[in-house]
């Protein structure tokens, strides 16, 4: 559906999904990524409203633990999950905010993860009100 100057109503947000691998500096204390994380947060230009932080209980093989957060912006969320054993962690950034510039938050986190490799992509997010529902996907118990 188009506005009124024949153009699409921009997406409701912007949700980032960066994958960091080969990364040589994944903290194992929930509170240096939650600094990493808000760090991150605050380049982006995001308004840091909260944020929680997980060790999971059981270690890998080698004994390293995973870790997870959010960190709750004024905007909507930024997210991490690591995996120390596999030298990878796993971000997603959603955005309402058009000013927010996701490109020096995945920077920081680059540095400081030391990661050898950043796989980033962009989805818009959202339709506008007036455009026709997308079918939901239904799945069925096939049991």
């Amino acid at each position: 559906m188009t506005d009124s100057r024949g153009s699409k109503p921009p997406p409701l947000g912007r949700h980032w999904l960066v994958d960091f691998s080969r990364c040589d500096r994944i903290p194992e204390c929930p509170g240096d990524l939650e600094t990493m994380m808000v760090a991150a947060a605050e380049a982006c230009g995001a308004t840091v409203i909260t944020s929680v932080f997980h060790r999971f209980d059981l270690p890998t093989a080698d004994g390293q633990h995973g870790l997870s957060g959010v960190v709750v912006i004024g905007e909507s969320h930024l997210a991490v999950h690591t995996w120390p054993e596999h030298r990878s962690v796993c971000v997603d950034l959603f955005t309402c905010s058009e000013s927010m510039d996701a490109g020096p938050g995945i920077e920081h986190l680059r540095r400081n993860f030391a990661a050898g490799d950043v796989r980033s992509r962009m989805t818009p997010r959202g339709r506008a009100a007036h455009e026709p529902p997308v079918p939901e996907l239904i799945v069925k118990d096939v049991s």
